[in-house]
Parts: C-alpha cells; sequence; structure tokens
C-alpha cells in the first residue's frame, strides 16, 4: 500500500499538469463560439475542471445534444446531478439565474487527449450554434 502511495504522488504533478493544459487548451478553443462566459476565468480553481456558460442556450438541452454525441458533462457540481436549478454556487458567486441556467461543467481526466477535447469542442460550437438558432427561431 505504501509503494503504491508513493507512486501516486509521485505522478501527481505530472497528472495535475496534464488535466491543467487540457482545461487551458479547451478554454482557448471557446474564444471561437461568441457569448462564453468562463466562471472563475482568472481565479485560482481546480485545473481539471471549467464552468462555462454560453448565453442564450438553455444548458439541459445542451447535455442532452452533447450526451447523444458521445460526450458526457454536467450543469452543476456533481453532487448536485439530477437537478434542473441552477447552480447554488453560480447564484452565491453573483451569476444571474439565467446565466447559470445556461451554463455546464467539463471536467478532465488524466486518460482524455488534445484530441479528444479537439472533438469534443467541434460538437459544443456546432449544437451551441444550433441551439441559439432553434432559439431565435422561435422567438
Amino acid at each position: 500500500m505504501g509503494k503504491a502511495a508513493a507512486l501516486a504522488r509521485s505522478e501527481l504533478e505530472d497528472r495535475q499538469g496534464h488535466v491543467s493544459n487540457l482545461r487551458r487548451h479547451f478554454e482557448q478553443g471557446l474564444e471561437e463560439i461568441p457569448d462564453v462566459i468562463v466562471h472563475g476565468a482568472g481565479a485560482e480553481r481546480l485545473g481539471n475542471t471549467s464552468h462555462v456558460a454560453f448565453r442564450g442556450v438553455d444548458n439541459q438541452s445542451l447535455l442532452i445534444r452533447l450526451d447523444l454525441a458521445g460526450f458526457a458533462v454536467s450543469a452543476g457540481a456533481a453532487c448536485s446531478s439530477g437537478t434542473v436549478e441552477p447552480s447554488s454556487t453560480l447564484l452565491a458567486m453573483g451569476v444571474s439565474r439565467q446565466e447559470a441556467l445556461s451554463a455546464i461543467r467539463v471536467s478532465f481526466g488524466r486518460s482524455n487527449s488534445v484530441e479528444e477535447v479537439d472533438r469534443f469542442l467541434a460538437e459544443l460550437r456546432q449544437q451551441v450554434v444550433e441551439l441559439r438558432r432553434l432559439t431565435a427561431a422561435a422567438s
């Protein structure tokens, strides 16, 4: 058990660097999508998680579309999965209810790759554009 703990500790910095690089790559790729808000950008935060809002997009519709495309993301914290209420953490941070209802949480792990992030970004862009188009058409 001690050997496994020592090995995990020695790899921790590399793993943290890897997921932080994936998050950075993801957030840079978001620049191609208009009206995106990265919550906590510029603040110290977990390296493996990005929480973003897409103005004019219902997060539940986006989650369903991304799930059907094979991507697992969430609308809030893992401890609140299954609820359609906006994130209480975002609301406490002063984020509007409307913005909180357009937000998703994306997490990265050690087994993820830059190529997977790129595939996700391409799908995300497509779905956000389509959902905004449908919302505009319904208005």
